[in-house]
């Protein structure tokens, strides 16, 4: 088995990341649980499968680095790929990307954490731990915003993980460092660039905070994500990321630009075999706005707690959600994945569209005639080897070529 082999039957196992790493066995993760495919990695395998995907120039950066990301299709299955070493050589995180944008009652999320994409300022904080969801949120958020209305849109990924169609809003993706130096120079571009959403993949440094903050309160919708298992851990730790003399007016900032922070976990919901997102929601009621303004993050729990009336959830609140609510949306089952291809070397390969042959193209169900339609024969004359028509082995034939070639064949044994 190869990288495209352990992709594909990932896919299929419904895994959400597949870890390889030189002579350990090949491990998914199902449903929050690690799960071995029954297959080792060598490290020949590993590196040959890093050379091809990063290409020359990522190769040589890898080598000097240590570490590598990068978006990539593989088996046709859109995946973030994060290249590393480790003691026994080189190893490989790839998170499965859905196959397509989904809105936020496809991801099975709570319809009122659609205010937070009307105002047309302030700041949206998406938070969780790892592999909670943030970046499907995140990208749910926006398409609400795509379908919605006429916006512009400019996002910044480090790397690129959904790739977004226009619908009505007009959406201009950026990735770091390929598009941009940094997250501040395209922060600070992006100001110039007359956008109405501006989109921050996560907020890591002061700076980075400093510049999202500015564009807030600039008359800029921002959506962002950072990694936190509460809102108020989430807040704490922005404020607290800036030096303590600037940090009054860092929370005042806050309080004043802020639509609402919503922090999530994965459940598994073992009567639906389904894992769904389970939420809480910060809104910026005056409450709320004192409590950060003093910098009292701890409180922040009982404006939670109280603030049911106001379109806040706590934890609790929405598993009770979850455990009345019947409107699940379920994957679509995947029982194959593309064939093997190759990207370009240097250049991220793009996702790839599979199609399988359906009964009406494939050449081996060409309609054949029935006793109702034809008189039965019981021997056929020879057709001459100049005669003989050969059906094309296409995957994908016109139906009107395949028509007009069964006529053919009827009219030629008569």
């Amino acid at each position: 088995m190869n990288l495209h082999d352990w992709v594909g039957r990932a896919r299929i196992l419904g895994a959400s990341d597949l870890h390889l790493e030189a002579g350990t066995p090949v491990v998914a993760r199902v449903r929050g649980e690690l799960q071995p495919l029954d297959a080792v990695a060598s490290g020949e395998q590993l590196v040959q499968a890093s050379q091809d995907l990063l290409g020359a120039e990522g190769w040589a950066q890898f080598r000097k680095r240590g570490s590598a990301d990068m978006t990539v299709a593989i088996a046709g299955i859109r995946c973030r790929a994060s290249f590393f070493r480790t003691v026994r050589g080189i190893a490989i995180a790839i998170r499965l990307l859905a196959p397509s944008v989904k809105d936020l009652h496809a991801c099975n999320l709570h319809p009122s954490l659609r205010r937070l994409i009307a105002p047309a300022s302030g700041l949206v904080i998406v938070s969780g731990p790892t592999g909670s969801g943030k970046s499907t949120t995140l990208a749910a958020l926006i398409e609400e915003v795509n379908a919605s209305r006429a916006q512009h849109i400019v996002t910044l990924e480090s790397p690129l993980e959904y790739l977004f169609t226009n619908r009505r809003s007009y959406i201009r993706q950026r990735e770091i460092p390929a598009h941009a130096p940094s997250f501040e120079q395209g922060i600070v571009d992006a100001l110039r660039e007359n956008p109405d959403v501006l989109v921050i993949g996560e907020m890591r440094t002061p700076e980075v905070m400093r510049l999202t903050l500015d564009a807030a309160e600039t008359g800029h919708l921002v959506l962002a994500t950072m990694h936190s298992a509460s809102c108020s851990e989430a807040l704490s730790r922005l404020c607290n990321s800036f030096a303590p003399d600037i940090q009054p007016s860092i929370r005042a900032q806050l309080a004043d630009c802020l639509v609402g922070v919503v922090c999530q976990r994965l459940e598994f919901l073992s009567a639906q075999r389904l894992r769904v997102p389970r939420c809480e929601l910060l809104l910026p009621s005056s409450g709320a706005k004192g409590v950060i303004r003093a910098g009292q993050f701890s409180q922040l729990g009982n404006v939670l707690q109280s603030g049911s009336e106001e379109g806040m959830w706590t934890f609790d609140r929405y598993q009770r959600w979850i455990e009345q609510n019947t409107d699940w949306v379920r994957p679509a089952p995947v029982t194959q994945v593309a064939p093997a291809t190759a990207a370009a070397p240097g250049r991220e390969a793009t996702p790839i569209s599979s199609r399988a042959p359906t009964a009406a193209s494939s050449p081996s169900k060409a309609p054949r005639s029935t006793p109702s339609q034809a008189p039965r024969h019981t021997a056929s004359p020879a057709v001459p080897a100049d005669d003989v028509i050969e059906v094309p082995a296409e995957d994908l034939v016109d139906l009107a070529e395949l028509a007009a070639l069964a006529k053919k064949i009827e009219e030629r044994n008569p």
